[in-house]
């Protein structure tokens, strides 16, 4: 091997670590995806007289759950209304997308006159406790009645 191949071949190796660690740097800089709920209505009984009754949770779909999720919970307001809490439940998670309407029960939506909106918040932790860890949050909103 000639002079110039031996640093030509070091060159090469120092080029290749280098790329490596390019590579590891900007690859664990890359922000993980946002944890995503939607929801819908579905058969959530109609109701416009101001007071709630206790009905099934509406079908969740969940997107980017965090890892270590062991447990959901959802809560939602009016947020026409925002002191008065409707409540929600808690389910526990295994890797579905969906959570199936009638997961939990909670104080339906019944606005006093005319549509409001509202918004569900699901709150991934690792265990099933107050003290769980939040591993991620999402929200969305609708209008009741659509």
């Amino acid at each position: 091997m000639t002079h110039c191949a031996a640093l030509l071949t070091k060159e090469d190796a120092l080029l290749a670590r280098l790329a490596t660690a390019v590579a590891l740097v900007v690859g664990s800089a890359l922000p993980a995806a946002a944890f995503e709920l939607s929801f819908a209505w579905g058969a959530t009984p109609a109701c416009s007289g101001g007071r709630p009754a206790v009905v099934a949770s509406p079908e969740f779909r969940l997107a980017n759950v965090p890892p270590g999720t062991r447990v959901i919970v959802f809560e939602m307001i009016d947020l026409a209304a925002p002191d008065f809490r409707h409540g929600g439940g808690t389910v526990a998670y295994a890797g579905d997308d969906l959570v199936p309407a009638g997961a939990f029960r909670y104080l339906g939506p019944c606005p006093p006159a005319g549509p409001h909106r509202y918004r569900w918040t699901a709150t991934a932790r690792d265990r099933g406790t107050t003290f769980g860890r939040t591993l991620g949050e999402a929200s969305a909103s609708r209008s009741f009645p659509e």
